[in-house]
């Protein structure tokens, strides 16, 4: 397997395993592609979540631009 980097992803690599956490480069790979599973399960999960609330909760009178609207102002 051949995997590049850029530049300021191999300098983090090379930081995390001088501050002694990790014992070489490929654990701080494993853990990052370990944290990102976990990561992408809490978004599906988050938005199953959402999308059922949004099937079972009452009709809205918002047209979808409007829903879209509110939520970006909503999460500034």
């Amino acid at each position: 397997m051949n995997i590049s980097f850029t530049k300021k992803q191999e300098e983090y690599i090379s930081e995390q395993e001088a501050s002694r956490e990790y014992q070489n480069n490929s654990d701080v790979i494993r853990d990052a592609l370990r944290l990102h599973g976990i990561y992408r399960e809490k978004v599906i999960q988050d938005l199953r979540k959402e999308i059922e609330l949004g099937w079972n909760g009452p009709d809205s009178s918002m047209t979808l631009d409007e829903l879209i609207e509110a939520k970006k102002t909503k999460s500034r």
